[in-house]
């Protein structure tokens, strides 16, 4: 409770709860970082931002 500065124990639970799923889905998409194949690199979008 004093980390996540809850004022009830089912607040706590609760942000535990989110975190937790948050925390998996991001681990779920760093597994998958890099593997599409129609994605552009970063460089490839600031040259076609410069072009406008």
């Amino acid at each position: 409770m004093r980390l996540s500065r809850a004022t009830t124990k089912r607040e706590a639970i609760v942000t535990a709860i989110q975190d937790y799923n948050r925390r998996k889905r991001m681990a779920e998409l760093v597994k998958h970082a890099g593997t599409c194949e129609a994605m552009q690199s970063a460089e490839a979008l600031q040259s076609q931002r410069r072009k406008g």
